[in-house]
């Protein structure tokens, strides 16, 4: 299926994270374009939106950037509910749990329920690090190499954007060649879904580890919704109550194909 595109898209509602506002990597124009196309009664903002820990390496904030907050505050005086949750790269704003913020519900984390009556956990994920052993290659993407890669990233689609291509993540392509990474990940997903189903619920939302995917261990959903540095991807579930994994296209590109798509059994 395809992201929709035309008029307003109502959808019920809308988990987003790893935006990582404040670094240049962030693909905020793509988000903005996301935002100001789907209308949600609610947006779960799962973790990193802001990266505070970029901020420690220089301030960077271009307007864009700036214009993504304004865009979910606006949504959030309009009657959208918004609740966010942070990461680890916004850990600091863990303060503010338990808080309304500009109309903003901040929570450690929470349960949504789908239309259908299933429970959802809604976390950044982080929590789930400890659970995971990483090799030294996976430690190494984790950290300084991955953000080099990340820098690398970023320059190559500046020069791709010159000849008229598309975002194109190096990352994501370095990730599928490092034979561990898929071992990790999977790891990483059971100890998500084993926390979800230890407290009696049908299957947990998060991000954090910035790949998208919808998949069920042991009767239990696992969806995580991606990312906005590498993907560009969102969780949504519509109207109808059912769940899907939107690839969000650039602004110029309205063809693009979703990630996957998760049917609510009946």
């Amino acid at each position: 299926m395809n992201p929709p595109s035309g008029p307003l898209q109502p959808v019920r509602t809308v988990f987003l994270s790893d935006i990582h506002l404040g670094t240049r990597e962030c693909q905020a124009e793509r988000l903005l374009d996301f935002l100001d196309s789907v209308q949600a009664d609610c947006i779960y903002l799962v973790g990193d939106i802001i990266d505070l820990w970029a901020f420690k390496g220089g301030f960077y904030w271009p307007p864009t950037h700036a214009a993504v907050l304004r865009a979910i505050l606006a949504k959030a005086r309009t009657g959208t509910r918004i609740v966010y949750v942070p990461g680890n790269h916004d850990e600091s704003c863990r303060d503010f749990c338990s808080q309304m913020l500009a109309g903003i519900e901040v929570r450690r984390e929470c349960v949504h329920e789908l239309r259908d009556g299933r429970r959802l956990l809604v976390a950044h994920g982080d929590e789930f690090d400890g659970a995971v052993k990483c090799g030294r290659v996976m430690a190494l993407l984790g950290t300084q190499l991955y953000d080099l890669f990340l820098r690398w990233g970023y320059r190559l689609n500046r020069i791709r954007r010159v000849f008229g291509l598309g975002h194109w993540s190096l990352v994501t392509w370095l990730k599928s060649r490092v034979g561990n990474v898929r071992r990790h990940v999977e790891r990483f997903e059971r100890a998500a879904a084993s926390e979800a189903a230890r407290r009696g619920l049908d299957g947990i939302v998060c991000g954090h580890i910035h790949r998208p995917a919808m998949t069920v261990y042991d009767g239990v959903l696992y969806c995580n919704d991606g990312d906005w540095v590498e993907h560009a991807t969102t969780l949504v579930e519509d109207m109808h109550g059912e769940l899907r994994l939107w690839m969000w296209p650039e602004p110029a590109i309205r063809s693009q194909p979703v990630v996957s798509t998760w049917r609510q059994a009946a």
